[in-house]
């Protein structure tokens, strides 16, 4: 026993030692970051000095009507005909367009022209805008949807639910939300890199509602982190209009609530959308601050093919939104405003994005599926011998029963 603390001695003397340096070290440290966010604290003054909000007395007592205080409101360059409102927001340029996501086009062009190549997208399911204006080939989408040997997720996917390592485009995954927090996770990791990199997250106003995002907003306001918040507010989540999803003020007045700088833009304005994502991102990134963009849009398109919009709206309500105030309407009366476009180029563009999508679809079709044994593979670094087994498995129940698979159409197991 003697020997054995005779050993230990030295060891636990050094830890000890280290221990209370770093102890010191941290109270320093902790006292520093306490005197950087405490209020000053005076007698002096009949002021509120409570530490959870900064606020003044009053002498009345008056609960606060959401339905009395102004709504915030809704940034715009161009009115629906295509005319700049203000001169000094004149972009004095030319923007190209793609045809994706029909209504809310403008979301996706001018907040992905606004951000950085270097910049890591967080996407739902709308935005495959964003991933177009990176570069991302009409082949790879088409790629994805089918599920065929081109696809990088190898058909594992369901479709629409693009990813890409070389545009910075994190996969999408189904279930609303869960990209928020995770996106705020990468926002911290690049703060504590100290890199010229922001992060931004879309989501729609129906995903504003999970708890995940209210965990994100938290997590980003509190970290300080550089994340542009974009949420596309297109009236419904799926079938469930705004007015039977909230009763405030839209998702930017929630905001200021945790501490978030905020702003609502017309979404079907592309360049508002440009202007207010490239502020924002200034923000982020030199203050190393969240910031939470809300655009106002509509969705004209079903929300998907398993859904039939007319039993919840109106087909007046849709025909509104596609006439009088869609995006590419906006953009289209503004380039011809600016004598840039007319109308035998619109038709000569429509003819020939039709033809390039169909051309590109029927080689995705062409295509074989990916082989069986993909299945197994891009988890494991080296498969377990339980996962080994169920390939194995697997291979000679297919070979056993090959005639009711139709492995012509995949690539050999």
């Amino acid at each position: 026993m003697a020997v054995a603390m005779a050993l230990t001695a030295p060891s636990l003397n050094f830890g000890v030692r280290s221990f209370t340096r770093l102890s010191r070290l941290s109270q320093r440290l902790f006292s520093t970051a306490v005197i950087r966010y405490q209020q000053e604290f005076t007698t002096l003054e009949e002021k509120p000095q409570f530490p959870g909000a900064s606020a003044e007395y009053v002498n009345t007592l008056e609960f606060i009507q959401p339905n009395v205080i102004s709504g915030i409101p809704v940034y715009r360059v161009m009115d629906r005909k295509g005319h700049i409102v203000n001169p000094n927001e004149d972009p004095k340029g030319r923007i190209s367009f793609y045809m994706t996501n029909y209504g809310e086009e403008g979301t996706h062009v001018g907040s992905a022209a606004a951000i950085e190549m270097q910049d890591l997208v967080f996407g739902q399911y709308r935005e495959a805008g964003v991933l177009m204006w990176r570069g991302y080939p009409l082949d790879s989408f088409m790629a994805q949807c089918y599920g065929n040997i081109d696809d990088y997720a190898h058909g594992k996917q369901m479709p629409v639910h693009y990813g890409s390592l070389e545009h910075n485009f994190v996969t999408i995954s189904s279930p609303l939300a869960t990209q928020i927090p995770q996106a705020v996770g990468a926002a911290y990791a690049y703060k504590r890199s100290d890199i010229d990199r922001a992060v931004i997250c879309y989501f729609g106003e129906g995903a504003a509602s999970e708890g995940d995002a209210h965990a994100g907003f938290n997590f980003a306001a509190t970290l300080e982190c550089p994340i542009i918040f974009f949420c596309r507010n297109n009236g419904y989540a799926i079938s469930t209009p705004t007015y039977e999803q909230y009763r405030g003020d839209g998702i930017a007045a929630r905001g200021p609530g945790y501490g978030i700088r905020s702003i609502r833009v017309d979404g079907n304005d592309v360049f508002a959308v440009y202007n207010a994502t490239k502020e924002a991102r200034r923000h982020a990134v030199s203050e190393n601050q969240p910031m939470l963009v809300e655009a106002m849009t509509y969705r004209i398109g079903h929300h998907s093919t398993s859904d039939d919009s007319s039993a919840y709206r109106s087909v007046d309500e849709v025909s509104y939104w596609d006439k009088q105030d869609h995006p590419i309407s906006r953009l289209h009366n503004f380039m011809i405003n600016q004598g840039w476009w007319d109308d035998a180029q619109e038709k000569a563009w429509r003819k020939q994005s039709r033809k390039m999508v169909i051309e590109t679809f029927e080689r995705a079709e062409r295509k074989l599926k990916p082989s069986p044994k993909l299945i197994f593979t891009d988890v494991y670094d080296t498969a377990p011998p339980s996962l080994q087994k169920q390939e194995e498995q697997l291979k000679k129940h297919v070979e056993r029963y090959a005639e009711h698979y139709p492995f012509d159409k995949f690539e050999r197991f």
